[in-house]
């Protein structure tokens, strides 16, 4: 569970949902046709921006922003030393048996073609092609939310329109003006709420999420083939801080 972001949706709906109560009756804001338009709207004009194939997977893609397990880079540099030094010590054969030990699938792949015996740059090519592949998925991904991010206001927009026509057809009588006018600004409300608390918010974490995740793999990249080459575990504990900042930085020798 990602605390952050239980925390900064606790924070952002609570003090929003505080400010509607104090100022008056929490009722006021909930209105069915207004979310209908909002939360319809915006899910349609995504069903026609993209496949139907890439939105199925949403689902993945969400958890990712409140639940991810991730290896910390400090600790994938320990394994990475540990494994150089068995290498160095007994040979490439013998991290056999420690591949079964990584969870990882795509550090795994990247052992499993060392031990096998691949050439460093055919290996490099095959391991930097499903990089850019997982790039293009969580681009993907965060990218749809981005688009539901624009929508969202865009269909409050819309029901405020929806919403002002009411209105001026009823001017003649007095008594409808007040509730069309409501249902017109509520639809913006929830436009921009859903807009800013949710979507857009989503599609900065998954961004955050991937950066640090497409870091980590290079890193794995440059440890695979650092040990394949036979560098000296110092020389390999050099290469692989240059991906961390200085004050993280722990000197196994």
């Amino acid at each position: 569970m990602d605390i952050s972001t239980i925390l900064g949706i606790i924070v952002g709906f609570g003090l929003v949902g505080g400010a509607i109560t104090m100022g008056g009756g929490a009722s006021w804001f909930i209105n069915a046709p207004s979310a209908m338009i909002v939360v319809g709207g915006t899910f349609g004009a995504v069903l026609i921006n993209y496949p139907i194939s890439d939105l199925l997977g949403m689902s993945k893609v969400a958890k990712n922003v409140f639940f991810r397990k991730e290896l910390k880079t400090e600790k994938m540099i320990e394994i990475l030393l540990d494994l150089s030094k068995v290498a160095r010590r007994d040979g490439i054969l013998a991290l056999e048996d420690k591949v079964e030990e990584i969870k990882d699938s795509f550090f795994a792949k990247g052992l499993t073609l060392m031990i096998d015996g691949v050439e460093p740059a055919i290996l490099s090519r095959i391991l930097n092609t499903e990089l850019e592949y997982i790039s293009e998925r969580h681009r993907l991904g965060s990218e749809i939310f981005t688009t539901m991010g624009n929508f969202a206001p865009a269909m409050g927009m819309v029901g405020t329109l929806i919403g002002l026509i009411k209105m001026l057809v009823q001017m003649d009588d007095p008594s409808s003006i007040g509730p069309s006018m409501a249902v017109a600004l509520v639809t913006t409300f929830y436009g921009v709420v859903l807009a800013n608390l949710v979507f857009l918010p989503a599609a900065g974490k998954l961004k955050t999420r991937s950066s640090s995740e497409l870091m980590q793999k290079q890193l794995m990249i440059s440890g695979i083939l650092s040990i394949q080459s036979g560098d000296n575990p110092r020389v390999l504990e050099d290469k692989l801080h240059s991906f961390i900042s200085p004050k993280n930085r722990k000197t196994a020798f």
